[in-house]
């Protein structure tokens, strides 16, 4: 596969320019750096010093917080922490950006500076070809296919293949129907490009007649040309059954458009190996079509659909005494700090919101994990969460209680279809349908009372029809009941705020394919959607508890 590369210049004054990169940590505690596009916006805002800067605009639905250093989540309120280097010095240069170059060089150009030659094969096949073209001379150095066996005298010349006739058998003639396609090519040009250097040569090889249609020099194609002896090869080899090399079509309007796909070609030719660009493989989103009485309930699971409502109305407890239940006071604070407002425990809270009805310096562990805040702050977190009687730990994520989310009313459908999944041709394929239409904003969501679209549904999604798979879907029924699978928010592939986006549980939108990386195989999936199920706080335990 060939694929586009680029290389980006920043202005002096921005955040590369000056050698800095911003990082955040990630779960396993290393850092990464922003996209450099994110770097420059949060560096913009730093050097103004404003106290933060909310990242929605550019599509991310974080805020920077510059006074204490952090990245807040402003759906889930997740914080994790955030860091300025300055040693990622970036080369600088002076006066205009470089040309653009590609080879071959037109001729009188200046040769390019020596640098490092790479020893990949790919390198080492095009960098044997130049060498060749060098040393033989703009006259000589033409494509040849590897030596074919004797052809009888009496043998007439080889015909042409008429489009759609199938090519003959044997790789010797196949290579040596080339030089007619390319001939042929060249003459359909002819009216449109200029014409090809070609001399004769006496180092032709047998079969070639003096002075007709013989191959051009490679220091002398032109994109045009190469295109075209590009395709014609594609042709003949596809017909002659050869396996192919695919490389990526960049823009959909024939099977080798970009000049890269037809420079390979000629070069992979050159040494004597077999050719066929192809077109990519296709996404496969949907199954093929399935019948009504082909569709399948699950076993284990009852009816074939689930539908959630307006969010149930909570038990009319206060936040003390909801937190009294997961909390031990603790009177002699340890001497360190509180990671919420990142205050001495030892010091009363420094939290300057709405102060809740409790002392700012009174402390409590948490009995779970036994990490340690101030009740103030614990409060205060609450209410500006869910307040649906759960908590969650802000250092570790350990969760108290039921969690809740705060998905709008919707309907979840799932059922067995007879096909099976890449990767998994053992079993049948569990398909879920979502379904939530657009609407207004309850007190739970992020602007209350504004309308949010729902963009993309019904969202198809599969699983196999496997132990495992069954295990996840019934997980997966259970987030739907408390409504952890959307959430209303930001996206983050649009950038459209107020739309009902998905909430950190992946699920696999891609059927028949893995081009976009939602789809099969993916052998470590259900795994990894366990695992975010269990961060949920759904486990199997979970389904104990919905039983009772």
């Amino acid at each position: 596969t060939i694929r586009p590369v680029r290389r980006s210049y920043y202005d002096p004054s921005s955040a590369p320019g000056k050698g800095v990169v911003w990082e955040w940590e990630n779960d396993s505690g290393s850092w990464t750096p922003y996209d450099m596009d994110v770097g420059i916006t949060i560096q913009r805002a730093y050097e103004k010093q404003h106290p933060w800067v909310d990242l929605s605009a550019i599509g991310f639905c974080y805020v920077i917080d510059f006074a204490t250093m952090g990245q807040i989540n402003r759906q889930t309120q997740r914080k994790r922490r955030v860091r300025r280097r300055l040693d990622m010095v970036y080369p600088l240069v002076s006066g205009t950006l470089p040309k653009s170059q590609s080879w071959p060089a037109s001729p009188g150009a200046a040769a390019a500076p020596l640098v490092p030659a790479c020893t990949c094969p790919q390198c080492l096949l095009v960098m044997s070809v130049k060498a060749t073209v060098s040393a033989a001379g703009p006259g000589t150095a033409t494509l040849q296919p590897r030596k074919a066996p004797p052809v009888p005298p009496a043998a007439p010349k080889a015909p042409v293949p008429a489009p759609g006739a199938k090519a003959p058998d044997g790789m010797a003639t196949v290579r040596g129907s080339l030089k007619p396609l390319a001939a042929q090519g060249g003459r359909r040009q002819a009216a449109s490009t200029p014409t090809l250097s070609s001399t004769s040569s006496t180092a032709s090889p047998p079969g070639v007649g003096s002075g007709k249609a013989l191959r051009p020099g490679l220091g002398t194609l032109n994109r045009s040309h190469l295109q075209r002896l590009a395709i014609a090869q594609s042709r003949v080899l596809i017909a002659s059954g050869v396996p192919t090399v695919p490389v990526k079509n960049l823009t959909g309007s024939s099977p080798v458009n970009p000049a890269l796909a037809g420079i390979t070609g000629i070069l992979m030719s050159a040494a004597g190996l077999p050719v066929c660009l192809t077109r990519p493989p296709k996404l496969v989103l949907h199954p093929p079509p399935v019948s009504k009485s082909e569709i399948q309930s699950i076993p284990g699971i009852s009816h074939t659909y689930r539908k959630t409502t307006k969010k149930q109305a909570k038990k009319g407890k206060t936040p003390e005494e909801v937190l009294k239940k997961y909390l031990q006071k603790v009177r002699h604070p340890p001497d360190e700090d509180c990671t919420i407002c990142m205050e001495r425990l030892s010091s009363p809270s420094g939290y300057k919101g709405p102060q809740p009805a409790i002392k700012p310096d009174l402390v409590g562990k948490l009995v779970k994990c036994g990490h340690v805040f101030h009740l103030h702050c614990l409060v205060a977190m609450y209410n500006n969460g869910n307040k649906d009687g759960s908590l969650q730990c802000p250092t570790c994520k350990t969760i108290y209680g039921v969690k809740t989310g705060t998905q709008p009313p919707g309907k979840m459908e799932y059922h067995i279809i007879p096909h099976a999944l890449p990767g998994h041709s053992d079993c049948k394929t569990i398909r879920i349908i979502y379904n939530i239409p657009p609407g207004v904003q309850g007190p739970e969501h992020p602007n209350p009372g504004k309308s949010f679209t729902a963009r993309g549904f019904p969202r198809h999604c599969y699983l196999p029809d496997s132990e495992k798979g069954r295990k996840v879907l019934k997980l997966l029924l259970v987030a739907w009941d408390r409504r952890l699978i959307f959430a209303i928010g930001t996206s983050s592939t649009t950038g459209e705020s107020d739309t009902v986006i998905w909430n950190e549980i992946h699920h696999k939108t891609e059927f028949g394919s893995n081009l976009t990386g939602h789809g099969y195989p993916d052998i470590n999936y259900l795994d990894n959607v366990l695992a975010e199920l269990a961060a949920q706080g759904i486990t199997e335990e979970s389904l104990v508890q919905e039983k009772d």
